[in-house]
């Protein structure tokens, strides 16, 4: 077949968009959706998913061997990319910059899906001004276990506190278990302090719902509905309304009215219900942008916060240490000084604290299962479950840890198993995981022989 046979021809705001490889399956499972499936799609929603992407730089988080396969994801713009679309060059926590696709019209957007980009991935920041967002993100992720009813009942309460700051709120699905609460804000102020605010929130939020919220950062503390703050440091980005989800059943991230989040039910929206809800209601969010609000009467609540001893959360690992930033280490492999030991002098204190320090067992957690596939990771999980099934029947919802881990262009799962509610005399040992498919680790190895021989 050649290269014009295998690809389809589409005249896309008043351009021609290539679609290569249209029949190529991108859902298989429970549904059949093509790659052109998936284009026109977003071409029927494509006002609402522009409102979401249009003039903000995006990351391409692309699934070239469709939803089932691993993605990959893309900052810089490809080499090869039309003269018609705008890039811009975003810089990032690390030092390094990057030239960024960003979409503007319905013609960018055909161009993007074809990438791969099953899912949108737009930054907090407007071209006009790449250092102040205009989109406080609120993202409430259930663990394991947590019911959609508890999430729906957290984002209320979200409601109700943005609403007592100030501020309005636009509730969408996240297209999987949770729910995302945008806020349209000035662009008065720095991803830090943007940051900040939200932080605040999560803790109010908590300090309100203490049964059903969290603001903790360590897995291994959170309960209930965990509302993820770091979703607003610098080069964080999450999913855009209307984006295609990379689950079964092809869900769909949709906007909603606050009418309709105490009955909806995430499962009803997907590719197949959208363009008809769309055509039928419009877009829930289309005045989002009338709405900018002041960040100060949360800013004051942080600083309250501070003022009692709260002071900040820890940031997304790969970020330098804030100022004013706790010890970034989880809880289970935190360290406490022995008790009795004693620092003989000044350069104990700055050049041998390790020495007098151990590991504390607060959070008795063990590693089962790494790997590049998520099912192959569950499976796993459930072999670890059946040889150990006395003590798989002792452990809580929260005591199974499944983390979402994004190494340096791809992403993998990692579970963890916390044992505090296993006694000590049953506890499994911490054995090789299976599978063991860490795709970091050989990175890291190096890094760190590389680091060995320097010093």
């Amino acid at each position: 077949m050649s290269k014009d046979e295998a690809a389809e021809l589409l005249s896309v705001a008043g351009r021609e968009v290539r679609v290569t490889h249209p029949d190529k399956l991108y859902f298989s499972k429970q549904v059949k959706i093509t790659k052109l499936d998936l284009v026109r799609y977003y071409l029927s929603v494509a006002p609402g998913a522009l409102q979401g992407i249009r003039n903000r730089p995006i990351v391409l988080k692309r699934f070239v061997n469709g939803a089932e396969a691993e993605p990959f994801y893309q900052k810089r713009a490809p080499s090869d990319h039309p003269e018609w679309l705008r890039t811009v060059i975003l810089s990032f926590p690390s030092g390094r910059t990057a030239e960024e696709v960003v979409v503007d019209d319905e013609a960018g957007l055909a161009w993007v899906v074809n990438l791969g980009c099953i899912e949108l991935h737009p930054h907090p920041v407007r071209t006009s001004d790449l250092d102040h967002p205009d989109e406080l993100r609120i993202d409430l992720d259930p663990i394991p276990g947590v019911t959609w009813d508890n999430v729906r009942k957290v984002a209320l309460e979200v409601k109700t506190l943005l609403e007592e700051m100030g501020l309005q709120g636009w509730p969408k699905t996240s297209g999987s278990r949770g729910m995302h609460v945008n806020v349209r804000i000035q662009p008065r102020w720095t991803f830090t302090e943007v940051r900040r605010a939200a932080l605040a929130l999560s803790r109010a939020v908590e300090r309100r719902a203490p049964s059903l919220a969290s603001s903790k950062w360590w897995k291994e503390e959170r309960h209930g509905v965990f509302l993820d703050y770091n979703q607003n440091a610098k080069d964080r980005t999450t999913c855009s309304a209307y984006s295609v989800r990379p689950l079964p059943d092809a869900r769909v991230s949709t906007p909603l009215s606050w009418d309709e989040v105490a009955e909806c039910d995430p499962a009803e929206f997907t590719v197949f219900t959208l363009p008809d809800r769309y055509a039928k209601i419009g877009d829930p969010h289309a005045e989002m942008d009338t709405t900018a609000g002041s960040l100060e009467r949360l800013l004051e609540l942080a600083t309250r916060d501070e003022a009692a001893g709260l002071g900040d959360a820890p940031w997304p690992p790969h970020f330098r240490k804030a100022e004013g930033e706790a010890t970034r280490v989880a809880p289970s492999r935190a360290r406490k000084p022995e008790r009795g030991a004693k620092r003989s002098s000044e350069k104990d204190a700055a050049e041998g604290e390790s020495a007098v320090k151990t590991r504390r067992s607060k959070m008795p957690l063990i590693v089962i299962a790494n790997s590049q596939s998520k099912d192959a990771a569950l499976a796993g999980l459930e072999r670890w479950k059946n040889k150990y099934s006395e003590a798989a029947k002792l452990l809580a919802v929260d005591d199974v840890l499944v983390d979402s881990m994004r190494g340096r262009s791809s992403t993998w799962t990692r579970i963890r198993i916390n044992l505090r509610h296993v006694p000590e005399e049953m506890r499994p040992p911490q054995e090789t995981p299976d599978p063991d498919d860490d795709p970091t680790r050989e990175w890291r190895t190096a890094r760190a022989a590389a680091k060995h021989q320097a010093e």
